[in-house]
This record gives C-alpha cells, sequence and structure tokens, in this order.
C-alpha cells in the first residue's frame, strides 16, 4: 500500500535519531507496504462470504495489518492502564476505550477508520501513553502513530462519509497541538492502484 505522513512535535527526527525507534518504526511502515492490491481483494472477499454486508476496506486492512504486525511481535490490544476496571466494559466484556491498537516498546498504534467524531479521542490515546498521570500505566510510550484512511481512499475504499481521514487528523493537530505532546505520525493510507470498491463490488481498473 502507498501512503503519506505527517509528523507532530518533530517524531521524525526523534525517531531518526533513536536507531532503536528506527527499527520499530520501520517495521511498522514495512508492514503496511507488504499489503498489496491483491491481499485487499482476496480478504475482502474472503469477508463477504460470511457477511454480506462488508462494504469498505477497513476490516480487511485491519486484519491484515495484525496478521504482520502480530508476526513481528507486536502487541495487539493492550490497555494503556493497568486499572482492570478501566479495560471492562459495565458488562464485563473487554473494553476498547482505553485500549491500543498495537504496542512495541515505546510506539502506541491506532488504526483509525470510525466516525469523525472519534477524531479527537484516537489523537489523544497515545497521549494518555505517554504522559505521567495518577492512572498507573501498562503502556509507557514515547512515539504514537495514527493510520487511517486519506480522502481518496475514503472514496475509492467504499469507506463511510462520516469517517475522519488523514486530513482530518492533520487539520486538528493545530488547535490540540498544546494537548498533544507526545510526538506523532500521522500515516494516510492511500487507495489501491488497480481496483476501486462500488457498491460492494470490486471494481478493478483497466
Amino acid at each position: 500500500m502507498d501512503y503519506e505522513f505527517h509528523f507532530h512535535k518533530y517524531a521524525d527526527k526523534v525517531i531518526e535519531n533513536n536507531p532503536s525507534y528506527e527499527e520499530d518504526f520501520n517495521e511498522l511502515v514495512s508492514s503496511i507496504e507488504s499489503i498489496k492490491d491483491h491481499d485487499l481483494i482476496e480478504r475482502f472477499y474472503y469477508i463477504k462470504e460470511v457477511r454480506k454486508e462488508i462494504k469498505s476496506l477497513s476490516e480487511p486492512i485491519n486484519r491484515l495489518l495484525k496478521e504482520r504486525l502480530e508476526l513481528m511481535e507486536w502487541l495487539s490490544e493492550p490497555p494503556i492502564f493497568k486499572d482492570d476496571s478501566l479495560n471492562s466494559s459495565l458488562a464485563g466484556r473487554k473494553s476498547t476505550t482505553w485500549r491500543l491498537d498495537f504496542a512495541k516498546n515505546k510506539f502506541s498504534v491506532e488504526v483509525a477508520f470510525n466516525h469523525q467524531e472519534a477524531t479527537s479521542h484516537n489523537l489523544i490515546k497515545p497521549t494518555l501513553a505517554s504522559e505521567l498521570n495518577h492512572v498507573q500505566k501498562a503502556i509507557q510510550t514515547d512515539i504514537g502513530v495514527i493510520i487511517t484512511a486519506t480522502q481518496s481512499m475514503k472514496q475509492l475504499g467504499g469507506f463511510d462519509n462520516a469517517i475522519g481521514t488523514f486530513e482530518t487528523f492533520v487539520s486538528y493537530l493545530r488547535p490540540y497541538s498544546n494537548l498533544i505532546t507526545c510526538p506523532l505520525v500521522i500515516i494516510g493510507l492511500k487507495p489501491p492502484t488497480t481496483f476501486y470498491l462500488d457498491k460492494r463490488e470490486v471494481v478493478m481498473l483497466t
């Protein structure tokens, strides 16, 4: 997959100046680059056999990233805090509110294809994992990463019109600058080059 970066709080310089950060970041980027158009098509139709209502590339991307990152020993859905009461819903099930999508060493990662209203919460989570506060941490972060869809991916990947995009996240960073103290990388996923989704079907480009 193709992508673009936006760096907040000099995250690029922080990564470049620390070999261990650079190694982990390169793993993350390589996992994105390894996802090819044929992988997305194959996974889309695999999921569609079970759930006919699938209409976007959101779930295929999430599943493919999860498989690749877990192979490289990234933690999947780790809690930010050690407090069990924050990590369970009222019904006793695992809650995602205070969980990250992935983490490894000093990196926290969110894969954000949800409603634009969740943009601020997705930005705050890596900061919560990085700052000292009165709730004991399970994950201690130095750098946050948010993986999301660019506007063009949103249009060609079948995503809901209400989702927040790469452009949305970047626009939020200016007013949130004093609150988002953690160096942050926003990765915007670009659309496939050989197909697009239309009405829950793959349309190949000629």
